[in-house]
């Protein structure tokens, strides 16, 4: 591969954020398009500032450790028409399920079957299967039940930086 330009080095970028289904890293930047960090680090600057000064469909959103390219919320009705299962592809029951394992963190499948007062195991399979939770451990008590958590997938699915972007619970 050959060195690119700046204005090719970003565009490169751009590429890559657009096609990749995962945020990518810093790290993984640098090694595809063999820049230093630092400049792909400015690069994004750049590219966020770009979709920020201009209306565009897209924004540069920080996911976790990674970038990625996410619709305006102003646009998603749009986008929606195009997925008939909704906006996530999960069911109304399986949505509650991940919001209480995402809100209470650690949680125990018993703790969640109390919450939603109904069983919760094939539901949690189906999360898990997915990506989006985790065993996290198990709680010292008596059986030492497994602790449920969500994932770095999870927040990819919802485009959160982190758990503390959760909206917050109304009481």
């Amino acid at each position: 591969m050959s060195v690119l330009f700046p204005e090719e080095a970003k565009a490169a970028i751009e590429c890559l954020l657009f096609v990749a289904v995962k945020p990518l890293s810093i790290a993984e930047l640098t090694e595809l398009v063999g820049l230093p960090a630092d400049d792909v680090q400015e690069l994004l600057v750049q590219l966020g500032q770009e979709y920020n000064r201009n209306k565009h469909g897209f924004h540069l959103t920080r996911v976790g450790n990674g970038y990625r390219l996410c619709t305006r919320p102003e646009y998603y009705p749009y986008v929606e028409k195009l997925n008939k299962s909704g906006p996530t592809g999960l069911s109304a029951a399986a949505l509650e399920t991940l919001a209480i394992i995402a809100y209470k963190q650690p949680i125990t499948r018993g703790e969640i079957e109390l919450i939603r007062g109904v069983k919760v195991d094939r539901l949690l399979t189906n999360l898990m299967e997915r990506g989006l939770i985790k065993e996290v451990g198990r709680k010292e008590v008596p059986g030492r039940p497994i602790l449920y958590g969500t994932t770095e997938q999870f927040l990819w699915h919802f485009g959160l930086r982190d758990l503390a972007e959760l909206p917050e619970l109304e009481e």
